[in-house]
């Protein structure tokens, strides 16, 4: 089943005439996500051909501008163009004081329920799940709570043989039986063993969104897993000392990340407007670690 991100923004703090500030659409297993929501993002998604409806969760990585403040104008073209599913957003606790009273200033019942997770500072936890998929948070370290997220696929299970199915004929019990990994026994008292009949399905695709942090050698370990990583990359090399002093990475960081943690595709982002081209970032990227891409806005990323 599908699982790609559109970068909706790739812009640090300050939008440019070409890059929008930080969002990004998952589309993963038929769910549609949105992972932060800066100014814009709703027009990006118009843009984009998403239906504003079909987004059934948001997750906001921090309470910095650049990351929510296209929240409440993408709530209200909701509640405008007719709603009524809940909408889950997950971010800080201080998130609705925000924008509650600017949304109820304008509409003061909203024709959707608005369900506020809040996120624990500095841990990671479980935040959603299902049978096919689950999304967790992780702390980063940004000067303000913040937390990047994991987007995992649940194992597969097992592909049972075509040609074992058609000279067996198993029932829909055994299916499931040999599917979690049992052995077979036919009408003869045979036994069919399970690594005989099956063959191993494609590992899990994950995806590791680390919005805004500065560099900490503890991060690999927290994305040990993720197979497609995108990564914050604010900063060149040279302006490494800017980048620790406003709490950001450079894009050598990012890729040491990757590196560490064993991904197979890293992604960069979050560019700040002072490059007005981004070609030393993404060198200096793939120096360390080859497999690096530019997430410029409305590029498109498999998941791998």
């Amino acid at each position: 089943m599908m699982f790609d991100v559109t970068i909706l923004g790739s812009a640090s703090a300050i939008p440019t005439k070409k890059r929008f500030p930080s969002a990004q659409l998952i589309n993963m297993l038929g769910h549609l996500f949105l992972v932060d929501c800066g100014e814009g993002a709703q027009m990006q998604l118009i843009r984009s051909g998403t239906g504003l409806q079909k987004i059934e969760r948001i997750f906001i990585s921090h309470l910095h501008g650049d990351h929510f403040f296209g929240l409440p104008g993408l709530i209200t073209s909701m509640h405008l163009t007719g709603r009524t599913e809940p909408l889950h957003v997950y971010a800080d606790n201080e998130l609705p004081g925000i924008i509650n009273p600017v949304i109820n200033y304008s509409h003061k019942n909203l024709g959707f329920e608005i369900v506020f997770h809040e996120l624990i500072p500095e841990k990671s936890e479980l935040l959603f799940e299902n049978d096919n998929l689950l999304i967790k948070s992780i702390p980063l370290q940004h000067g303000i709570n913040t937390w990047g997220f994991i987007f995992e696929e649940k194992e597969k299970a097992r592909n049972i043989d075509k040609g074992f199915v058609q000279k067996y004929n198993p029932d829909i019990d055994d299916i499931k039986a040999i599917k979690a990994g049992a052995d077979f026994v036919d009408k003869t008292g045979e036994i069919h063993s399970n690594e005989k009949i099956t063959r191993t399905p494609e590992p899990p695709r994950i995806y590791g969104y680390c919005s805004d942090t500065q560099y900490f050698d503890e991060l690999a370990a927290q994305v040990k897993s993720v197979t497609t990583l995108y990564h914050e990359a604010s900063f060149m090399e040279s302006d490494k000392e800017l980048a620790k002093e406003r709490n950001h990475s450079t894009a050598a960081q990012a890729a040491s990340t990757a590196y560490n943690a064993n991904c197979k595709k890293l992604i960069l982002g979050h560019f700040s407007a002072r490059y007005k081209a981004l070609d030393g970032l993404l060198q200096e990227a793939k120096h360390i670690f080859p497999n690096t891409y530019l997430a410029e806005d409305f590029c498109k990323f498999d998941i791998i």
